[in-house]
């Protein structure tokens, strides 16, 4: 499968699979097609990430069960060592790996943004709040860089092909790995959309209204604008806290689930 980025509007494709395949596939395949519907931006908000992991947490719940089912176990225990199968393997653990690390990134995110406001609600009208502010910056910098290098992780993991021994494989078989593939691209299409949320700066010192707010803290004959100007930040600190608590809870339950369904690949493996 070729690497696929996020289109503007419909970032994953639908698919469709033989007929013959088991019913638990057929689900499958209505969920991707419930995760196609969700329309995205050039910058993803946090309500569309968290529809998208609750999708996703879903997803993986119809793929452990179709793990689970026993003419999967039957037709994949036949090909527990062809070199598509270490593909499978090797894919969910890269996918559960940036998974755990993403979320620890927005753990970190969080940790942040309760130190800034805590800067803010000690210093107002002090030089204690332009230093939190710049602690701040300085974590973003670096949350942008730990993004990036994840979305590069998520690019190697899709960059896999099917080998000639897969499409050799029976109708069956063949549809039961194509929908474990897709649900990896769906998975990694998600985080990358996640990340570059992560990525966009919370705060832009740089524009005029953040140089703003540097100057009002200092000026006392604009105490009042510079403590309304806080007041505004701390308020959109609370709004984006709030978020980064959806999307954790969106992790948390996408994580388990990774980890139900990697489980139950090793288990169709090890028969």
């Amino acid at each position: 499968m070729a690497a696929r980025t996020c289109s503007k509007n419909k970032p994953f494709r639908s698919i469709s699979l033989p007929v013959r395949s088991h019913p638990t596939t057929h689900r499958v395949v209505e969920v991707l097609n419930k995760l196609n519907g969700l329309e995205t931006s050039v910058a993803p908000t946090a309500e569309t990430i968290c529809n998208s992991l609750l999708g996703l947490e879903e997803l993986q719940k119809c793929m452990d069960g179709l793990l689970n089912s026993p003419q999967t176990l039957q037709k994949l225990s036949q090909h527990q060592h062809g070199k598509w199968v270490e593909e499978l393997l090797g894919n969910s653990v890269g996918i559960l790996d940036v998974c755990g690390t993403t979320r620890e990134l927005v753990s970190q995110y969080k940790e942040n943004v309760r130190a800034l406001q805590s800067s803010l609600r000690r210093g107002k009208g002090e030089a204690s709040a332009e230093a939190g502010i710049a602690r701040f910056t300085t974590f973003s910098k670096k949350m942008k860089k730990n993004a990036k290098r994840l979305v590069l992780a998520l690019k190697q993991v899709d960059s896999e092909t099917l080998t000639s021994a897969f499409l050799e494989a029976d109708q069956d078989t063949i549809a039961v790995v194509r929908a474990l593939r897709e649900a990896n691209a769906v998975c990694i299409l998600i985080f990358q959309m996640l990340l570059s949320f992560l990525s966009v700066p919370l705060l832009k010192p740089k524009q005029p209204k953040w140089s703003l707010v540097s100057k009002l803290i200092h000026n006392r004959r604009t105490e009042h604008e510079g403590l309304e100007k806080s007041t505004i930040l701390e308020t959109k600190l609370e709004t984006f806290e709030a978020k980064l608590d959806s999307i954790e809870k969106g992790l948390e339950g996408t994580f388990r689930s990774l980890i139900r369904s990697r489980s139950s690949l090793l288990n169709v493996f090890s028969c």
